[in-house]
């Protein structure tokens, strides 16, 4: 089992990505309000493991990764302008987190 696990690991990575391509209708800040991390945390984290590794893959790379596009074509078809609401959320989560 143990030889697998890194096996696992990448198919459920490939789960997840596919999972973001497939629900363009959940925005980036929806994300960051109720999971603490987006696309885009996943992207850095791609690259930052790739470079942990020897790997080459820079931020805008991984991006298209885990966009599957370039993120500017992703931007452009399915970003919507953060509310009003989803802004105050996403501060409200980030002023407790810098108090605990």
């Amino acid at each position: 089992m143990q030889d697998k696990t890194i096996e696992f690991e990448a198919a459920a990575f490939r789960r997840l990505v596919e999972h973001l391509r497939l629900h363009t209708e959940v925005q980036n800040i929806e994300l960051m309000i109720l999971a603490d991390f987006c696309r885009n945390c996943l992207a850095k984290w791609y690259a930052a493991a790739a470079a942990d590794r020897g790997g080459d893959v820079t931020y805008e790379q991984a991006r298209e990764i885990v966009y599957g596009m370039p993120y500017s074509e992703w931007k452009e078809r399915y970003q919507t302008e953060a509310t009003a609401e989803q802004l105050a959320a996403y501060d409200a989560k980030q002023k407790a987190k810098a108090q605990s």
